[in-house]
């Protein structure tokens, strides 16, 4: 009887702590920012923002004065999702793979206009006007990246695909 007892408490405590953690009960682990503050606060940020002589230099620390320092003076990147921290980390982050999407999609598109008689010739010498049409058309590659996932254009069957023997 003792070990029955034993055995429905052990799984209705399991049942519990399942149902506490996905609810959401447990507190909220936030991670400190290390120490950093404000760079319109910093002693050292301050004293190297006093040694800048040129315009822009006065700028450039005016901007950064918004940013957080650790001791050691300078501006740190916060990467932590906060969206207070955007700025610092995604919108950057969101350019960069916009930016290169669009390199990728232009030489994408340049060998696909290519492709047929003469294509490794156009590979070495590149024919201006195809691939500035397709550095301009590149502009837009999320959703022509987009339009060809849906209309499977962008895929290819698994049939279709070679696999290693091994």
């Amino acid at each position: 009887m003792q070990q029955l007892i034993s055995k429905a408490f052990s799984k209705v405590f399991a049942v519990a702590l399942c149902g506490y953690l996905l609810l959401g009960f447990a507190p909220l682990a936030h991670a400190s920012l290390a120490g950093l503050t404000p760079c319109s606060e910093n002693v050292r940020f301050q004293s190297r923002a006093k040694t800048a002589k040129t315009a822009s230099a006065q700028a450039r620390f005016e901007r950064y004065g918004q940013a957080l320092c650790g001791s050691d003076g300078l501006p740190h990147l916060v990467v932590d999702g906060r969206w207070s921290h955007a700025g610092d980390f995604m919108l950057p982050g969101i350019a960069f793979l916009y930016i290169t999407g669009c390199i990728g999609w232009a030489g994408r598109s340049y060998i696909q206009a290519v492709k047929g008689k003469d294509a490794n010739m156009k590979e070495i010498q590149i024919d201006l006007p195809i691939a500035l049409k397709c550095t301009l058309d590149a502009a837009k590659w999320p959703l022509a990246a987009f339009a060809e996932l849906t209309s499977n254009k962008l895929t290819e069957d698994d049939s279709k695909v070679t696999v290693s023997p091994r």
